[in-house]
């Protein structure tokens, strides 16, 4: 299942700084960030984890987080 977030996350520091706890907490998912897009976009590709327990992973470490509805 693909999700998509919408977070608080600014740069390349911030991405360096979740991505030990992302592999730790998300390891069969695919994820990565867009900086580029005004909602700085978290895009999760996961076969196991559920869109709340991203928000909360990303929420515990100090980050905004919050699911977009998503449309083909």
């Amino acid at each position: 299942m693909v999700y998509i977030f919408a977070t608080s996350v600014q740069d390349d520091r911030d991405i360096q700084k979740l991505t030990p706890y992302l592999e730790e907490k998300l390891p069969d998912a695919r994820w990565n960030f867009d900086l580029e897009d005004c909602d700085n976009i978290f895009r999760v590709d996961s076969p196991t984890s559920e869109a709340d327990t991203i928000v909360k992973i990303l929420l515990d470490v100090g980050y905004h987080c919050e699911e977009l509805p998503y449309s083909l």
